[in-house]
């Protein structure tokens, strides 16, 4: 009688080597130390190699750490948090409502997107970067995008055949896995301590930010800013604008209609929503603050976040009395907004309504110290208004405010006052 040689056990976890590279990862990005200390490590038999949840956990495998040198494993943490400091899990399930990807393919696809945003600020000085990292390179992609913009530019195809055992967990790409512990799990953070790690890691960042990535730099910069109330309600009056019957909406047979089986021989066309085009004037005369301007930008990037990250579709024009320079949308920040004159947003409405393809939506971002145009524009209108005193006098004096914008734009204060109507 033959006997059945005795199975090798599964290692277990060693916990101190994994912890060990978790503080090589802290000294090598000493900015992203706190969250990479706020996560818990779980093991786990069920992961390729590591992954996290939404909650904070990182799951790890026994074997995957048991055969990976400890330098590498400091950049799989450092890459892992960074899914979870970039809100990809959110971002995901944003983009899979407002563009209707569902199932584990387009998941994957969100996935390998998110890690070309992150990797190229992972690796590197001092990281190494482990074979098989999704790069945007590896892709025949451009470095420095957004998930967003990535999953814009790939399928699943051949180039993505060696990245199908990709998973990062529910932490990256928001689809929760069967070994997930879940929100009623141990050691998870609650929603109000995943923002503390955020904005503890988005000060360290904007307090020296000559030591970081571009890409970090970016994301604090947004980050560092509290949500405020009116983001929110210039968000959903955007998404209300454009939402409307007609709307975005086109004919397409890039997906034939259903009703397509009862003709055999024809492909009719379906109704499909597009993207809608969005062109967002900016009151640049001298009663705007360098401050407002700021604030301008960051409320750019969150219109094109509203209309589902499209800022192909956002196009920026800069206006006082005269209109300058349009711009195509690529990275808020790098829009330069001159004037500094006089005020008259009505040659900012004629030049927007004038391109084409004409607009959807025009969004204006004023202290509302300017004429209004006499008719109702062809399209949808939302105003963002900076506060001024509410009192009369000269334009240029301290205590004038802002003229009252015409009853058929959508108004929201962005300011202290989260008010609309």
């Amino acid at each position: 009688m033959t006997t059945r040689p005795p199975r090798t056990p599964a290692p277990a976890l060693d916990l101190d080597k994994l912890l060990a590279a978790r503080l090589r990862a802290a000294r090598a990005r000493p900015y992203l130390a706190t969250a990479l200390f706020a996560l818990h490590p779980v093991e786990s038999r069920r992961v390729p190699t590591m992954a996290v949840d939404r909650h904070w956990r990182c799951y790890a495998s026994p074997a995957f750490v048991d055969r990976t040198p400890v330098e590498e494993l400091a950049g799989v943490w450092v890459h892992e948090v960074s899914h979870l400091l970039r809100d990809h899990h959110g971002r995901s399930d944003r983009v899979a409502r407002e563009r209707g990807l569902n199932g584990p393919g387009e998941r994957l696809r969100m996935n390998i997107a998110a890690d070309c945003e992150i990797n190229d600020d992972v690796y590197g000085d001092g990281l190494p970067c482990p074979d098989g990292a999704v790069l945007p390179r590896t892709l025949g992609l451009p470095a420095g995008e957004l998930m967003e913009d990535y999953l814009r530019r790939f399928r699943l195809g051949p180039y993505t055949q060696g990245m199908v055992w990709l998973d990062c967990g529910s932490g990256a790409d928001g689809l929760e896995r069967e070994w997930d512990l879940g929100p009623d799990g141990a050691h998870g953070l609650s929603e109000q301590e995943r923002d503390a790690v955020r904005f503890r890691v988005a000060q360290g960042i904007t307090a020296r930010p000559g030591s970081t990535p571009k890409g970090w730099r970016r994301w604090a910069e947004e980050a560092f800013h509290p949500p405020r109330p009116w983001r929110e309600l210039l968000g959903a009056a955007l998404r209300a604008a454009v939402s409307g019957s007609g709307t975005g909406d086109d004919y397409s047979r890039g997906r034939p209609a259903r009703r397509s089986a009862g003709v055999p021989g024809v492909v009719l066309p379906s109704l499909r929503r597009t993207p809608p085009r969005v062109s967002v004037v900016i009151d640049t005369s001298g009663s705007v603050s360098d401050g407002e301007l700021g604030s301008a930008l960051l409320e750019v990037a969150a219109i094109s976040r509203a209309v589902g990250g499209r800022r192909d579709m956002v196009s920026v024009v800069p206006c006082d009395a005269a209109v300058h320079d349009v711009h195509r949308l690529c990275r808020a920040e790098g829009i330069p907004l001159t004037g500094g004159g006089g005020t008259d947003l009505r040659t900012g409405f004629a030049r927007a309504l004038a391109s084409r393809p004409r607009p959807d939506v025009v969004v204006v971002l004023t202290d509302g110290q300017t004429p209004w145009p006499d008719t109702r524009p062809p399209c949808r209108t939302v105003v963002g208004l900076f506060p001024r005193p509410s009192s009369s006098g000269d334009e240029d004096g301290p205590g004038h405010g802002p003229d009252t914008p015409p009853a058929w734009a959508r108004v929201v204060t962005i300011g202290p006052g989260p008010g609309s109507r």
